[in-house]
C-alpha cells in the first residue's frame, strides 16, 4: 500500500501543488508554518474522510478562496485508485473514489489506511479520557468500517436523548420516550464496547513486546478497558443488560445533570507500566515510549488484519526521540511508505542509508527535491 502521487488546489497553504511519492520513504523539510503538517492532514483526509486537526471543514479552505482540492492517487494489493475530495466555503464536501461519486464519509472505503503520530500524540497519556477514546475509535474504524457507522448512529441517538433529559419535564412525562432511546442506546453502545474490548485486548499483546524492546525489557505496560458498564463477560448479551440496569439505575442522576452518565462515550482505556497509573506517574520520556508503543502496535493490528502495512504519517517527532528510539522507528518502518516531516536534516542521521526522497518546502511550496 503507497500513495504514488497527490495533487492539493487551495489546501490551507497551498495553492496549486502536485509531487510524486517514493514508495518507501518520504522526509519533507521546513521550517514551522510552512506546510510540512498540512500536507499529511491531506493523506489523512484521503484516508479515513476526515482531518486530525479540525471538525470544521471550511478551516480547510485556504483564506482567499471558496473552494478546496485533494486529489491522491494510491496503489492497494497491486489495483490503482484515485481518491477525490472538494470542500467548497458553504459546507458541502464531495468525494470521489475512481471518478465515482460517493453520498458520505462512510462509502470512502478506498483501503487506504494510515498510521499518524505527531507530538501533540503525548495527550494521549496525559489528558483526558477522550484523546484516549479518539485514538480507539480512529483505529477501528480503519479495521472495521462498520464501527464508524454504529459510532455515528450511537451519537446521534445520544444527542436526542440528552436533549431529553434537558426538556424540562418531569420523568414520568418522557419515560416511554425515554425507553426507547435507552434500547437503541444499548444496542448500539453494546457493539462498540464488545469491538473495543477486542481492539484492546489485542492491542496490549502487541504492546508488551514492542514496549519490552523499547525499554529493554524494564518495563511492562499494560492496557485496559475501563467502561461504565460491567464488562466482565464479554459477551454481548450480558453486557446488553448490564448497560440497560446501569441507565435505569442513573435515570434521576441523568435528568438532574441532563447528560446520560452511561455509555462508551464515557469509557476509557487504562495504560500502566509496571502496574502503576501512567496517566499519574509516567514521566516525559516514558510517554513518548507509551505513544511510540502505541502507534506502532495500531500498524502491526492494520498489518495483521488487513494483510498489508498502511502508511505511516510522522510529524516532526524525530527530534522528540532520543537516539535509540529513533534508530528503534527506523527499523519499524522498513516495510512500508512513511513521510516524515521534520524542521531541520540533521534530526534524521538514521535515515541515511535507506531508500528516501526529500523534499524541502517553503510557504507551502516544494523548492527542491534529492
Amino acid at each position: 500500500m503507497n500513495v504514488e502521487s497527490i495533487r492539493l488546489i487551495n489546501f490551507r497553504n497551498y495553492m496549486d501543488l502536485f509531487i510524486r511519492l517514493n514508495n518507501k520513504t518520504n522526509v519533507f523539510i521546513g521550517k514551522n508554518g510552512q506546510g510540512k503538517t498540512n500536507l499529511l492532514e491531506a493523506i489523512y483526509i484521503c484516508a479515513t474522510g476526515k482531518s486530525f486537526r479540525t471538525n470544521r471543514d471550511k478551516d480547510i479552505i485556504n483564506f482567499n478562496k471558496s473552494a478546496a482540492y485533494i486529489g491522491a492517487k494510491v496503489k492497494i494489493d497491486g489495483n490503482d485508485k484515485l481518491i477525490e475530495i472538494k470542500y467548497d466555503l458553504n459546507g458541502q464536501k464531495r468525494m470521489k473514489l475512481n471518478k465515482l461519486e460517493i453520498k458520505n464519509q462512510r462509502e470512502l472505503d478506498s483501503g487506504l489506511s494510515v498510521v499518524a503520530f505527531s507530538p501533540e500524540d503525548l495527550k494521549l497519556v496525559k489528558r483526558g479520557p477522550v484523546e484516549r477514546r479518539n485514538f480507539l475509535d480512529m483505529s477501528i474504524s480503519q479495521i472495521k468500517p462498520v464501527y464508524k457507522h454504529n459510532l455515528t448512529r450511537y451519537n446521534k441517538i445520544l444527542i436526542q436523548r440528552n436533549n431529553l433529559l434537558k426538556s424540562g419535564k418531569s420523568l414520568n412525562e418522557i419515560k416511554n420516550l425515554l425507553e426507547i432511546f435507552d434500547m437503541q442506546l444499548v444496542k448500539g453502545g453494546s457493539e462498540i464496547i464488545l469491538y473495543r474490548l477486542e481492539f484492546i485486548k489485542r492491542l496490549s499483546e502487541i504492546a508488551f513486546n514492542i514496549h519490552n524492546n523499547l525499554t529493554k525489557n524494564e518495563e511492562k505496560i499494560d492496557l485496559t478497558y475501563n467502561s461504565t458498564v460491567d464488562t466482565k463477560d464479554m459477551d454481548k448479551k450480558s453486557i446488553e443488560k448490564n448497560f440497560i440496569q446501569q441507565l435505569y439505575l442513573n435515570r434521576q442522576k441523568d435528568l438532574q445533570l441532563g447528560v446520560t452518565s452511561v455509555g462508551p462515550h464515557r469509557d476509557d482505556m487504562n495504560i500502566s507500566i509496571n502496574g502503576i497509573d501512567a496517566r499519574v506517574y509516567a514521566s516525559q520520556g516514558q510517554q513518548r515510549t507509551i505513544v511510540l508503543t502505541l502507534k506502532l502496535s495500531e500498524v502491526e493490528i492494520l498489518k495483521l488484519e488487513r494483510g498489508i502495512y498502511p502508511v505511516l504519517l510522522l510529524d516532526d517527532v524525530f527530534s522528540e526521540l532520543d537516539f535509540e528510539r529513533r534508530n528503534y522507528l527506523v527499523k519499524s518502518f522498513s516495510n512500508l511508505q512513511t513521510i516524515i516531516t521534520a524542521a531541520e536534516i540533521i534530526d534524521l542521521d538514521q535515515l541515511s542509508n535507506i531508500d528516501k526522497t526529500i523534499f524541502y518546502i517553503e510557504n507551502g511550496k516544494i523548492i527542491m527535491k534529492e
